[in-house]
């Protein structure tokens, strides 16, 4: 059985950082992109980052990038999203996510184009 652990959420101030962890059992995700995207209340949920099956190639929201960070460890089975330079805007339940499919890439903003994901972690940040 697939599963995605989130962990690493918190309460924040503005301005800080917090380091969230997703670790993956059930199968290996050494070849498939894994991404984080997130949902605030009353809101869709969206992309945020992904760290494609190459290990190469990562993209970010525009209102991410420059902040956050994705990183994948594939001999771990994990991929972490490191945060920094909060924004209270940045408050949402994060969710890690992984495509089934290996070497898929496409649509990868697209939260439909994924297969498993986690539980969710809260991130509050204060202003």
């Amino acid at each position: 059985q697939v599963q995605l652990v989130e962990s690493g959420g918190g309460l924040v101030q503005a301005g800080g950082s917090l380091r969230l962890s997703c670790a993956a059992s059930g199968r290996s995700f050494s070849r498939n992109t894994m991404g984080w995207f997130r949902q605030a209340p009353g809101k869709e949920r969206e992309f945020v980052a992904v760290d494609t099956w190459s290990g190469g190639s990562r993209y970010y929201a525009d209102s991410v990038k420059g902040r956050f960070t994705i990183s994948k460890d594939n001999a771990k089975n994990t991929v972490d999203l490191e945060m920094n330079s909060l924004k209270p805007e940045d408050t949402a339940v994060y969710y890690c996510a992984a495509k089934d499919r290996i070497y898929s890439v496409n649509n990868y903003r697209n939260s439909r184009s994924y297969d498993y994901w986690g539980q969710g972690t809260q991130v509050t940040v204060s202003s």
